[in-house]
């Protein structure tokens, strides 16, 4: 039995977009004594005399990229990151090799977007129009990244949030960073979903989408008749808008993890029309206001995976589909974790997903 007295889960389930990666679902380990990551300290206060990020102090950040809007008091600012993991120095060599050891330049772009000029506000607390901006921001930086240098292989655009989730600032603020490589989980997603399309000559993302809008079904014990598995139309379904869809992965590594996908297929975030803009801006607002309500406080990432750039990537345009992942750090990894590389989540996905759909948003918004 589960901390809530049903049945308790225990089994090991494939992503389908990576299958190599598994999660373990043990919702008995949540009733074990262990040490989560607390929810991080918010600091709420509208403008903090001494933060680089609040509006007066734009004088202690680095040089300013863009700001929205151009004119008057800006609401986002986008600059240079101070401590940048890649910089865009002049290549001294195209890359070392010295046995098996390979190494190639630290090239790209790090740079930082303010989302707000308030200091604390949540995410959920932005209005949809500024979020709407905010993802249009991205759009627009990610375009002119892309054709700044054809070195430049893949923008990932993130959002950490509390110190635990690697923020090291309390201002409201995403990151972009532009890399000459692909990063591998990106690699794996379109290699998979490249694969799954050669196959059944459909995206297994808008598969996912399907079935999880449109697929019921019940698993018996053959011998005991008993019900294994019931299986429910939008049993992993959190929020839904006209464009987009907020679901719950099946194999969710992260207890509260929610993807946030376009319902109509689009493997490039930079094909999104101000129109998806909007409904992302929508979607997105209600499900971070939905996770706020049952893990207030949790501190989380989200990140934007979309198609890379480059030769190699012109044929996924059928087959991949960008998406947006939120990944709360409810649990702290442990040594079976780091050592096995399976995940383990001590909630049920179907669980979770059932307890984010039941918030009154009235009440939340």
């Amino acid at each position: 039995m589960d901390e809530k007295g049903g049945k308790s889960v225990r089994e090991i389930r494939i992503n389908p977009i990576i299958p190599t990666e598994s999660v373990l679902i043990a919702t008995a380990r949540s009733m074990r004594p262990r040490h989560s990551e607390a929810p991080a300290p918010r600091d709420t206060r509208a403008h903090v005399e001494t933060c680089p990020f609040c509006r007066g102090n734009e004088d202690k950040t680095p040089p300013e990229i863009l700001r929205y809007p151009p004119e008057g008091e800006w609401e986002i600012r986008m600059v240079e990151n101070l401590f940048p993991v890649l910089g865009n120095d002049e290549r001294n060599q195209s890359g070392l090799v010295f046995g098996l050891q390979q190494a190639i330049d630290g090239y790209g772009r790090h740079e930082v977007i303010i989302d707000h000029h308030l200091h604390g506000i949540a995410v959920h607390e932005m209005s949809e129009e500024h979020l709407a901006a905010l993802f249009s921001i991205y759009k627009d930086r990610i375009g002119q990244l892309y054709a700044s240098d054809d070195r430049l292989k893949y923008v990932l655009v993130f959002k950490n949030f509390g110190p635990e989730a690697g923020a090291s600032m309390a201002h409201t603020h995403s990151q972009i960073i532009a890399l000459p490589v692909v990063p591998q989980n990106l690699q794996d997603e379109v290699n998979n979903s490249r694969a799954y399309y050669d196959k059944h000559h459909q995206c297994i993302f808008c598969t996912l989408i399907n079935e999880a809008l449109t697929f019921e079904t019940t698993i018996y014990d053959r011998e005991s008749g008993e019900i294994l598995r019931r299986i429910n139309v939008g049993q992993y379904v959190v929020e839904r808008g006209e464009k987009f869809i907020a679901i719950k992965p099946f194999a969710s590594r992260y207890e509260w993890e929610v993807h946030i996908l376009p319902l109509q297929h689009n493997s490039d975030f930079l094909d999104s029309s101000d129109a998806c803009l909007q409904d992302l801006a929508r979607v997105m607002k209600r499900t971070m206001a939905r996770l706020d309500a049952v893990i207030g406080g949790a501190q989380y990432n989200y990140f934007l995976h979309s198609r890379p750039r480059g030769k190699a990537y012109e044929d996924c345009e059928a087959s991949y589909h960008w998406h947006l992942e939120i990944c709360p750090r409810t649990s702290i990894p442990s040594g079976f974790e780091l050592g096995s590389g399976l995940f383990v989540n001590t909630i049920s996905p179907e669980e979770a997903a059932e307890q984010l759909r039941s918030v009154n948003l009235e009440e939340n918004i």
